[in-house]
């Protein structure tokens, strides 16, 4: 049975269809595409049917990975109940994500993705680089990268 992992961050255009590009190209290199459904959602459905912002796109293909999702909303009734694991990028998502949650069962499907994190030290949050410079778009992608492979560590115990 494949494990469905849904990731969110507020408009789903720069953090959370990084980690679903992300997840999935580390995902094909270890041959493992039937093993998984991956996804990517937004708290917001403000930029609903929107690609991924194109400077997370140019820092994102400069490293390999093609972010070719559009954005969408997160929708509560249908994606707690059709994944397994719903990782919101920040605090905020996941409190969000928790308000949201109407039984035990779901709020134990949400986690942070900085918790997958093995090499930075970065416990807060993915920070939003929307409003920052290339260097935010940069960050959060060495994060994701990290916190990825943590999730796939863990997936594999």
């Amino acid at each position: 049975m494949k494990k469905k992992i849904l990731f969110i961050c507020l408009g789903n255009i720069c953090r959370s269809p990084s980690a679903e590009a992300i997840m999935k190209h580390y995902v094909a290199k270890r041959g493992q595409e039937d093993q998984f459904y991956i996804d990517s959602a937004g708290i917001s459905g403000y930029h609903s049917g929107d690609p991924a912002d194109e400077r997370m796109q140019a820092h994102a293909i400069r490293r390999g990975y093609e972010l070719t999702s559009l954005s969408r909303k997160f929708y509560p009734d249908a994606d707690f109940e059709n994944f397994d694991m719903i990782i919101g990028m920040d605090d905020q998502n996941v409190r969000d994500l928790r308000r949201m949650a109407t039984t035990e069962e779901e709020r134990g499907k949400i986690y942070k993705m900085t918790d997958f994190c093995r090499r930075f030290s970065y416990r807060d949050s993915v920070p939003d680089p929307y409003y920052g410079g290339a260097a935010g778009f940069e960050l959060v992608l060495d994060l994701l990268e990290d916190a990825v492979e943590g999730l796939l560590e863990q997936l594999k115990d």
